[in-house]
């Protein structure tokens, strides 16, 4: 039933049941015998009148109870019967419209959800209202003591809470996030799973699922990568810095060579090369290139960079990072016949570092 393995429950259910039964049965039993016994004496039969009595008088107000709570519980019933069938079609109206299969021009498939819910609490909570005075004790003292009770600890307990629903709404409102969309929240980078009411689930590039409450979604702001990708790809940047001795000309060409060299970087919008600072050692370039999907801009960055080392060793051209103060005298490159040389050994770099070679034993 909806999900829901019914049997180990209604098990439980049957023993608790049974339990109850014989230990009611026991004591009723034992009331019994005991005013049978004192009836049996003559100078405590009073007891046993008076054990009698008070049974009946128990059993009798019960009885009218019972018979007194039967029109307002078939109240209660109507109530929430009539209140099922207006949630249900409610709910089917705003699937509908989330799936895509109705349209109306008031309420848009990305804020459907959410306007389910609302609706939803709306109208249970009518409900709850309109059958409240009609459920069997709801005017006694003792009943509501309870319901001021519970109110009073929902209202400590509750400001985290309602935080995180309102925060849900704000993000399903003002549709910031969608299923399936890669973005960033915080230090958090990852595609979108799951917009639920409390927390938002995502799935990082290192296969990690991160849920993040709703409250630090809103809090912390949102970089989405997918909403304008759709037409002209997504951008992502890279910084290099290369000293004032190398052409920028020549930067420029290298790096948008690198970045045309990866199929996955998209020939239209082209690469382009940005100069962002004018340091004391060094200029600060700028990639921008665009990838048709954003989740993966971290392997497409990696590949980019890779072949950026590559154009600018083969050019000659010295990568500034990191600084230094004084110019080597040497260019800081690696020889393109040593781009794909074997790892050394640890005997070799050791004989390397010393100039001797090294000693085992």
């Amino acid at each position: 039933m909806a999900g829901v393995d019914l049997v180990p429950i209604l098990h439980w259910l049957e023993r608790v049941v049974g339990k109850v039964t014989s230990l009611a049965a026991a004591l009723i039993a034992t009331y019994l015998w005991l005013t049978f016994c004192f009836a049996q004496f003559f100078y405590t039969e009073p007891w046993a009148k008076q054990l009698g009595a008070f049974l009946l008088g128990v059993l009798k107000g019960f009885a009218l109870g019972i018979v007194g709570a039967v029109p307002g519980l078939f109240a209660v019933l109507v109530i929430f019967w009539l209140t099922r069938i207006v949630a249900a079609a409610a709910s089917r109206f705003f699937a509908g419209v989330e799936r895509g299969t109705l349209s109306v021009s008031w309420l848009q498939p990305d804020t459907a959800r959410a306007s389910r819910r609302i609706v939803l609490v709306a109208i249970w909570m009518f409900a709850l209202t309109v059958a409240y005075p009609h459920i069997p004790g709801s005017g006694s003292d003792a009943f509501k003591g309870i319901s001021v009770f519970a109110g009073l600890m929902l209202s400590l307990g509750s400001s985290g809470f309602v935080n995180h629903i309102m925060s849900g709404l704000v993000i399903a409102y003002s549709s910031s996030l969608r299923p399936g969309e890669y973005v960033t929240v915080g230090e958090i980078e990852g595609t979108v799973l799951e917009l639920g009411p409390m927390s938002t689930k995502i799935a990082t590039p290192k296969q990690e699922w991160v849920t993040i409450p709703n409250g630090v979604v809103v809090s912390g702001g949102v970089t989405n990568y997918s909403r304008l990708a759709a037409d002209k790809g997504a951008w992502v940047s890279t910084t290099i810095t290369i000293g004032y001795d190398a052409p920028w000309r020549q930067v420029h060409a290298l790096l948008l060579g690198a970045a045309e060299s990866i199929p996955m970087v998209r020939k239209s919008p082209s690469p382009r090369v940005l100069q962002r600072a004018l340091a004391d050692f060094y200029v600060e370039y700028e990639l921008r290139f665009a990838i048709d999907r954003p989740g993966e801009r971290v392997p497409v960055r990696s590949d980019v960079h890779a072949a950026i080392q590559d154009a600018f060793n083969a050019a000659g051209v010295q990568i500034m990072s990191p600084n230094f103060e004084a110019q080597p005298e040497q260019p800081v490159l690696v020889a393109k016949d040593q781009w794909y040389a074997p790892p050394a050994r640890p005997d070799e770099a050791d004989a390397d570092a010393s100039g001797q070679p090294a000693r085992r034993g």
